[in-house]
């Protein structure tokens, strides 16, 4: 999985490429927060008509997990993993292991899904 963070991201980038939201971070050290895309170089052809659907299903997710909604996640994940050529399952992976977490021991109330890195 190709990762860069937003501020490396050029139009030509924006234009050649999907690009996918993956976690924000804040970095205490520089008192700044940057977001994490995957910039998806490979898609299967057999997948080219899905990708904006499969595009818009990610970024849903991603807005549902900040909004702790994690029934929609789960059933997100289950369409979403095995796309984009498996380049972002571990990512996915992730995520699923973090609801679970979340379902078990849920988040404080002013939780907003950013990752804290000094």
């Amino acid at each position: 999985m190709n990762i860069m963070f937003e501020e490396s991201i050029t139009n030509e980038v924006k234009e050649k490429y999907t690009l996918l939201e993956l976690d924000t971070f804040y970095f205490a050290d520089a008192d700044k927060t940057s977001i994490a895309y995957c910039l998806v170089e490979n898609i299967p052809i057999t997948e080219i008509v899905t990708v904006e659907q499969f595009s818009d299903l990610h970024n849903n997710l991603m807005k549902n997990y900040r909004l702790k909604n994690w029934k929609f996640c789960e059933d997100a994940l289950e369409h979403l993993i095995g796309k984009w050529n498996c380049e972002l399952d571990s990512f996915y992976e992730s995520i699923s292991t973090r609801i679970k977490q979340h379902q078990t021991r849920p988040p404080e109330s002013d939780w907003t899904g950013i990752i804290t890195r000094s």
